[in-house]
């Protein structure tokens, strides 16, 4: 019989470096972009451009937020962008016809929490795949959205408090910012300091396991989706009230964008590991490149081809690098 040893213990920092890799990979690359777009051009770190982004980045952040809730679960939402959209056309309906403002907030919340939780009903308790849910959805939601709208943008006039969600500041800051901030540190508290927080990863790891040991699996399940529809429906409202309009062409490749920071942050598309310090991370790292990339008179189509080898590159990081359990300064025997 072999003897008993313990594992030799590795350096701190190695031991830091190779727990946090993707981390600290996508911070690194970030900061990168940063220092490239600030040397291109002398606009990009000019304090109304920084605003910009921050501005235009909240939508995206809001909904990734509640994205890698769902994707910890080892689901995925493709129906962002069209859920999006059908709120921004519907709360533009509403408005124009003369509803009260927050009235048309709460409504819209509750219509993307409907949405989500119709989808969830459908993944978790009927078994089809997320997968083939949403894509539905992505299609059925821009579909009815097109119907009311009839391929026009709506007119939002005379609502300067619901306008103010968008384009207005608190303390020189945007509210968008501000409101996507908030959304981020709840997601922070939810899976670093909840009980449902643990539940979403237990879940994502191992699903039957999860059930038998008591944990409400199946609703745990379907509550991200309805999550991911309340975060739509937040975006899509401040959208409307950036832009003064609705549209059904509103958010078109939201979704591309959403996954792309969610992965690129490091959450694990095969389920049980999330991080919400990455999502924000990769969030901004895709504003950062779609609005330096115009600024250097970049075509803004060209962002899609960046955003769709982004994802590329962090899958492929996610399950062949990663996965494996990266280790630094550390031989194995």
């Amino acid at each position: 019989m072999s003897a008993y040893s313990e594992r030799a213990k590795g350096s701190p920092v190695a031991d830091f470096v190779a727990e946090n890799a993707q981390v600290l990979s996508i911070a690194v690359f970030f900061l990168a972009c940063m220092l490239l777009f600030s040397l291109l051009t002398p606009t990009f770190l000019t304090a109304g451009n920084l605003l910009n982004i921050v501005r235009q980045a909240a939508p995206v952040l809001i909904v990734a937020v509640a994205m890698t809730l769902v994707i910890t679960t080892a689901g995925i939402d493709l129906s962002v962008g069209s859920t999006v959209a059908l709120v921004n056309a519907v709360a533009a309906i509403a408005l124009a016809a003369g509803l009260d403002w927050i009235t048309v907030v709460m409504l819209m919340l509750v219509l993307g929490g409907v949405i989500g939780a119709v989808q969830g009903w459908f993944i978790a308790y009927q078994g089809i795949p997320a997968f083939i849910v949403t894509l539905a959805g992505l299609s059925i939601l821009r579909g009815y959205a097109l119907y009311l709208t009839e391929g026009y943008s709506i007119p939002i006039k005379d609502v300067p408090d619901f306008f103010w969600l968008g384009r207005g500041t608190l303390a020189g800051f945007p509210v968008p910012a501000l409101i996507s901030i908030l959304v981020a540190v709840l997601g922070f508290v939810v899976m670093l300091r909840t009980r449902y927080g643990r539940q979403v990863v237990a879940v994502g790891s191992n699903m039957e396991a999860a059930r038998r040991v008591g944990m409400p699996a199946r609703w745990t399940v379907a509550s991200v989706y309805v999550v991911s529809g309340v975060a739509c429906a937040m975006a899509g409202l401040l959208i409307a009230a950036r832009l003064g309009s609705g549209s059904s062409n509103a958010a078109v490749g939201f979704e591309l964008q959403v996954i792309a920071a969610v992965v690129l942050g490091g959450t694990s598309l095969m389920g049980g590991k999330a991080s919400m310090l990455g999502t924000v991370l990769g969030t901004m790292t895709i504003a950062v490149i779609g609005n330096g990339l115009i600024l250097v008179h970049i075509s803004p189509f060209f962002t899609q081809i960046v955003t769709g080898t982004i994802i590329l590159l962090a899958i492929w990081m996610n399950t062949k690098l990663f996965s494996g359990g990266l280790r630094l300064g550390r031989k194995s025997k």
